[in-house]
């Protein structure tokens, strides 16, 4: 175990070399006031420029290996990860807040995405020829798949290495140069994972990258870069987007979301069902972007569904992360606690019914990013706590009295990533399910630890573009290529 006095150190590595900087970022235990759990290097400017030039001269030869080589290349250097997992966790606990185990989770999802990454690998590479069309199309055509070149991933801090597991192996096995911009508030165990890797593929293959955002302009808007792939607010999608725009770098954007979850009347409300609600909503502390933020439920279920989340909130443990039996770690940033205490407190002066539960810490825990869990039963719909994400441990709770109300209420939002709807009717599953504007939906079930980690994933509207996972994800990471070769007798023909 890694203890909050012992001070985590990480670098730079770029190039194959791992490179310390004179500036470093200064790493906060959102729990515990006052302690640094340690410290990572801060990028210049010129280390940037550095990492895309590392990742330019390295591109060659990584993509002329070939799809089958990557993978073994990829595959050698994962062996081993889960041998530091247990102290990654720790570290990532401390750093960003989380429970021990959603810690240890989030590593373990980064080794599973990779693997599947790799059981792609016989897609990559594939390609159709457009035959000759006789007295029409004189040419054959082979459509093909290449490379990008160097591309730059941008993780949050919330997940940020089960979401590099995302994206980083697809880039990497369709023939691309990679670097990795860790998390300015939570560095420290990400840059130690992916360092591990780079370290045993060739040098500049994957690098890595710490440091203040105003320092990170060249991983967008340097012509060498040829994708950046964002997770993060929808605030910071459109920066990088606005950024990317002067250099025309493309983007994958992965953004925030205002997931609806509609319980239908015929709901099946069993434990089983009612343990996944909760943790759809609570996990990291609400802290996910594709966590329920917004619960439907018809009326005649509403008692129900809120007693339901009532018993297992009357049982919530709000303390540090790393200690046994906490269920429910500080928010990570002071910002973020004020904002969700900001529309909790708006929500009760509008008059809505409005239930906190647990129990706050002290002693040295006294001051931290701590926040009881609350419920809002039947607020007003133009409530922040309804039309605002709230990336927190707040939920609200909102009846209806037909299904195309459900539906209405359920699109009637800026975001469009998840939704689930929660029924015993198959049919009745299939038919909202498809009504709602989003890219993921789930049937009796939400969130993170649910998501099918082979199928492609992404938002529509306000939450994003783009696709990651699966074999859409590595298409990503490519561009097609088509080659006609003329066929002169089918030319000749046509002359005539």
């Amino acid at each position: 175990m890694v203890e909050t006095s012992a001070k985590v150190r990480t670098g730079l590595y770029i190039g194959g070399e791992e490179r310390f900087t004179d500036e470093v970022l200064k790493v906060a235990d959102p729990g515990k006031p006052g302690v640094i759990v340690g410290e990572a290097a801060s990028a210049t400017p010129q280390d940037v420029a550095d990492a895309v030039a590392a990742a330019k001269a390295a591109y060659p030869a990584w993509a002329a290996v070939g799809a089958e080589g990557r993978a073994k290349a990829m595959a050698d250097a994962i062996a081993g990860i889960a041998d530091d997992r247990d102290e990654d966790a720790a570290i990532l606990s401390q750093e960003n807040g989380k429970i021990r185990f959603e810690a240890w989770v989030d590593a373990l999802v980064f080794e599973i995405r990779w693997n599947l990454a790799l059981s792609l690998k016989d897609e990559v590479e594939t390609s159709k020829t457009l035959p000759v069309v006789p007295g029409a199309i004189p040419v054959a055509t082979e459509v093909s798949y290449q490379p990008l070149g160097v591309v730059t991933v941008i993780v949050p801090f919330n997940w940020p290495i089960a979401i590099l597991g995302a994206s980083l192996p697809h880039a990497l096995l369709a023939g691309n140069t990679a670097i990795v911009k860790v998390p300015p508030t939570t560095p420290l165990a990400t840059a130690r994972v992916v360092q591990r890797v780079a370290e045993k593929l060739p040098a500049g293959v994957l690098n890595v990258i710490s440091g203040k955002d105003e320092n990170m302009a060249g991983l967008i808007q340097n012509p060498d870069v040829a994708k950046v792939c964002f997770t993060g607010s929808v605030n910071g999608g459109k920066r990088i987007m606005e950024m990317a725009s002067k250099t025309l770098t493309r983007v994958t954007l992965e953004l925030g979301g205002n997931d609806p979850a509609v319980f239908l009347g015929d709901a099946i409300l069993d434990d089983a069902h009612l343990d996944r609600l909760y943790a759809a909503i609570f996990d990291t502390t609400g802290q996910i972007c594709m966590n329920a933020k917004r619960v439907f439920v018809h009326r005649s279920r509403l008692g129900e569904l809120v007693a339901g989340l009532e018993t297992r909130l009357n049982k919530a443990v709000i303390g540090y992360g790393l200690d046994e039996g906490t269920t429910l770690g500080p928010l990570h940033q002071g910002a973020q606690k004020a904002f969700v205490e900001d529309i909790i407190r708006e929500a009760k002066d509008a008059g809505a019914e409005v239930r906190e539960y647990g129990e706050l810490p002290g002693g040295d825990l006294a001051g931290g990013n701590f926040l009881r869990p609350a419920i809002v039963i039947d607020p007003d719909l133009s409530l922040r706590v309804v039309t605002q994400e709230q990336f927190g441990p707040v939920i609200p709770v909102i009846p209806f009295d037909t299904e195309e109300e459900a539906v209405r209420l359920a699109n009637d939002t800026w975001g469009g990533l998840c939704g689930s709807v929660w029924t015993a009717d198959p049919e009745a599953a299939q038919r909202v399910g498809s009504q709602l504007v989003c890219g993921y939906v789930w049937v009796n079930d939400h969130g993170a630890t649910r998501l099918d980690l082979r199928a492609p994933f992404g938002g529509m509207k306000q939450s994003g573009f783009g696709r990651e996972q699966g074999i859409e994800g590595v298409r990503a990471f490519q561009d097609t290529r088509s080659i006609a070769t003329i066929d002169p007798e089918a030319l000749a023909a046509m002359a005539h």
